[in-house]
This record gives structure tokens, C-alpha cells and sequence, in this order.
């Protein structure tokens, strides 16, 4: 009699050198934690999460999901897992995408995949590897807007991607970053760093009512309802009825 025996995964750990799949089994082995990472094929394990990452988290997310609210054919997630590439698969603490046309995509097992329009990781200095190896990593993925938050240094820095580099954002006379991938998204740095909600969503709200901002909802709605359109011709109906099984 044969008597099968069970491999039992290696947990991850830091500092695995891993590829794609095999972290994907090894994570999917250990539904106890919360956050891994692989970062250039390097397996990252976070620590049990602080208040001074969980409270900035929690403004951003509130600051992201209320411009969700106000405009159609955009995704928000919160530590969604992303496959990169081969490489690597981060948990950014926030992402935005376009449900249409972007450059990211549901898997058939529910995962993000390619790189979406903007992610937001919280950092606790800008020795972190969010600041240099996850930096490279979304640069070279081309995603086109990267946001961290030192929460230590206290300082915000949002990145749009030209010619193949990121380059800071700088604020306007009034001290506001502007999205360039999102009209509308705009964030009162300032206001976040110190604590006052209140004021981040003002400003937001401020955005939210430009033409600009308008401008992208209407085309959102054009081009939706140009897919409908396309769904509803004779043509397609034609297909349809190809495909029904011929009455005995």
C-alpha cells in the first residue's frame, strides 16, 4: 500500500527569492497574514500594522472613495494585490484605475492585473523601499501617478510619469497637487498632513465641481453609452440568434 504524502509549504518569509507563482502558493497557504509582497522577485512580509500608518490610510481611502463617489468608470481598492509582471506583485495601501480603457484588468480569479492609473503606498521614511525599489518597479510598469506619504518626515510625494520618469508634482499658488490622470483629484497636502479631514474634502469638492472634472464624466457617459449602442445593433442581434440552438 502506497501512503501519499503531504508537501507542506515553506511559510514566506523576508527576504525569499521567489517567483510569481510560488509566492502566490505560499501566500495563498497562509491566510493568516495580511500583507506580502514581492518586490523584484524579493518576498516583503509587513509588521502588524501601526496607528501612524492606519490613520493616514484611513484619510487617504476617505479622500479617494469620495471622489469615486462623484465620478462614473472609476475603481478604488484598498491593499488590493496587483500582478505587475513576472517580478513582482505589491499591495499598494490604495488604488485608482479606469474600468474602461486603462491599462489594468480584472483576472478570471480576481485579481488586478497590469498597471493601474494611480496608486498610493504609506511609508514611514524615505529610506523605504517605497521610495526606491517599489518606486522602479511602478515606473518601469508605467504607472502613470505614484503618491507617498512619509509619515515620519511628515512630507507627501505625488509623482507623474513623462517620457518614461517620474517627476514631482508641484502645487499651485494655493498649495493643491492636481491629479493629471483624474480631473478633479485634488488634494490639499498641507490640510492632510495636519490632520484636518474637513478641509482635504473642501478642496476636493472644489475639484470635483470643475468643468474639467464635468468634462470627464460626460465622456465617461459618451463612451458607455457608445458601447451599449454597439451591443444593441442588428448586427450583433444577428450574432446572438447564430448562436441559439436550431428548434427540432
Amino acid at each position: 500500500m502506497t501512503t501519499e504524502r503531504l508537501v507542506k509549504l515553506p511559510p514566506l518569509e523576508n527576504g525569499d527569492r521567489l517567483t510569481r507563482s510560488e509566492f502566490e502558493q505560499r501566500y495563498n497557504a497562509m491566510p493568516q497574514l495580511k500583507k506580502a509582497e514581492l518586490i523584484e522577485g524579493v518576498v516583503y512580509v509587513s509588521s502588524p500594522v501601526r496607528v501612524i500608518h492606519s490613520q493616514p490610510h484611513a484619510d487617504l481611502m476617505t479622500w479617494l472613495g469620495s471622489y469615486r463617489a462623484a465620478t462614473p468608470g472609476i475603481a478604488c481598492y484598498d491593499n488590493p494585490t496587483v500582478r505587475l509582471d513576472a517580478d513582482n506583485e505589491p499591495q499598494p495601501d490604495a488604488v485608482l484605475r479606469l474600468e474602461q480603457g486603462g491599462n489594468s484588468w480584472i483576472s478570471d480569479d480576481g485579481y488586478l492585473e497590469g498597471a493601474p492609473e494611480l496608486v498610493v503606498e504609506i511609508a514611514a521614511s524615505s529610506a523605504s523601499y517605497d521610495l526606491h525599489d517599489k518606486l522602479r518597479v511602478y515606473r518601469r510598469n508605467c504607472v502613470q501617478e505614484y503618491i507617498v506619504w512619509c509619515t515620519y518626515s511628515q512630507q507627501i510625494d505625488w509623482f507623474y510619469l513623462e517620457d518614461g520618469q517620474y517627476k514631482p508634482q508641484s502645487p499651485d499658488a494655493s498649495g493643491i497637487l492636481r491629479s493629471r490622470q483624474f480631473p478633479g483629484l485634488w488634494l490639499a497636502a498641507s490640510a492632510l498632513l495636519a490632520g484636518h479631514l474637513a478641509a482635504v474634502l473642501q478642496t476636493l469638492q472644489q475639484g470635483i465641481a470643475t468643468a474639467d472634472h464635468q468634462t470627464f464624466v460626460e465622456s465617461w457617459a459618451a463612451a458607455a453609452a457608445a458601447r451599449v449602442g454597439r451591443i444593441a445593433t442588428a448586427d450583433h442581434q444577428t450574432f446572438v440568434e447564430s448562436l441559439q440552438p436550431t428548434p427540432l
